[in-house]
């Protein structure tokens, strides 16, 4: 007999106790399992839908994502989420791994943000174990993700008022508040306030995330490489919608990454009728402390018709701006150096120049010293 055979029957014939508690201490008091005591834990730290949100919004965060797409839908008693982001991405072999407990990327970056602590490998495992379904829909190894997840309503409960935006105003103090519901529009506008310096975040339907993609691939990969793509799978999931030549492509395209939509839908969004999404910062609006609120209007993701580029993506309406690592810029420094080299034998040119290198806005910039022998 196997072991879990074994535990079959010793559940049928006892029931489940024994399966959740190592040790009866008496008196009352048990040791409980492991996994009984992170089935509990998990339980605990996803009450609602909101909760589900925030934790995928923080391992994007700190999967080294800059943008995040958020698919927000509703159909009767089923809610959907997706969550696109440009970052690490997840190895094919662990797609189903990383939803167990205590598996973690971050082994040694464990850390307290404003919603507590993270890096446990306890986030998506609570996800799983509250959600009905919860799965890694397309993901590219340091290209990015897509996480999709679906509640039953009835079961995993949310705030009523889905529809409200919050408030954001400054007390006399210089303190910062939010008013309104703790629904997910919430949820994601606190989000990219307060992390709005190491990323950006689109929140919206599914069409409106698709236009919002479709726009960005089209900014920031070549022409050749939507031309002659033989295969979507091998793009950034957050780029890959670029590729679509017809809408029927676009449609499927769309549901490999997590979002469902018709080929109508697609056409509209691929003539231009469907307006990609600004970034949640840009809808934010914070009152004065005199009470006074500004004329930028919170809420209206469609103020105006953004131009994405990759100038605009790599800004965002925030305070990043791209930083080379020393080790990135000795290495582009060296190659720099190898292509300075004939150039340098043919006009009798100092070959071993100091290259200065800078990032100034959406470019970077090298320049090197002209030495003559």
């Amino acid at each position: 007999m196997s072991e879990s055979d074994l535990s079959d029957f010793i559940e049928a014939v006892t029931g489940d106790t024994h399966l959740r508690v190592e040790d009866d201490l008496g008196c009352g008091f048990v040791r409980l399992r492991s996994a009984e005591a992170e089935r509990r834990q998990a339980k605990h730290d996803i009450r609602g839908t909101e909760d589900i949100v925030i934790e995928m919004l923080r391992n994007a965060r700190d999967a080294h994502a800059k943008l995040i797409f958020v698919a927000i839908s509703r159909t009767e008693s089923t809610r959907r989420i997706t969550m696109i982001d440009d970052g690490d991405g997840v190895p094919d072999e662990l797609q189903e791994t990383i939803f167990e407990a205590r598996v973690t990327s971050k082994l040694d970056s464990v850390h307290m943000d404003t919603w507590g602590i993270h890096g446990r490998g306890m986030a998506l495992y609570a996800i799983k174990m509250n959600a009905a379904q919860a799965f890694v829909a397309a993901s590219t190894l340091a290209g990015g993700s897509s996480f999709v997840v679906e509640t039953d309503l009835g079961n995993l409960p949310e705030k009523r008022d889905q529809s409200a935006h919050p408030q954001f105003s400054f007390t006399e103090s210089g303190t910062l508040t939010v008013r309104g519901p703790k629904n997910i529009n919430r949820v994601i506008a606190e989000f990219a306030y307060l992390d709005r310096a190491a990323c950006s975040v689109y929140a919206g339907s599914p069409i409106e995330i698709a236009a919002t993609l479709w726009q960005y691939g089209r900014a920031v990969l070549s022409q050749n490489t939507i031309a002659f793509c033989s295969d979507a799978q091998t793009i950034a999931p957050a780029q890959r919608l670029a590729c679509a030549a017809e809408p029927e492509e676009f449609a499927e395209i769309a549901r490999t990454i997590g979002l469902e939509l018709s080929s109508r839908s697609a056409r509209r969004i691929m003539d231009g009728e469907v307006q990609p999404l600004l970034p949640v910062l840009d809808t934010i609006s914070i009152e004065r402390s005199d009470g006074v609120a500004p004329q930028k209007k919170t809420g209206s993701s469609h103020q105006r018709k953004p131009k994405i580029t990759p100038a605009t993506v790599l800004a965002a309406g925030d305070e990043r701006h791209l930083r080379l690592s020393a080790d990135d810029k000795s290495r582009f420094k060296e190659a720099l150096l190898r292509a300075w080299a004939p150039l340098a034998r043919a006009y009798y040119l100092d070959p071993n120049i100091g290259i200065d290198i800078k990032v100034k806005g959406d470019r970077i910039e090298a320049s090197f010293p002209v030495i003559l022998q």
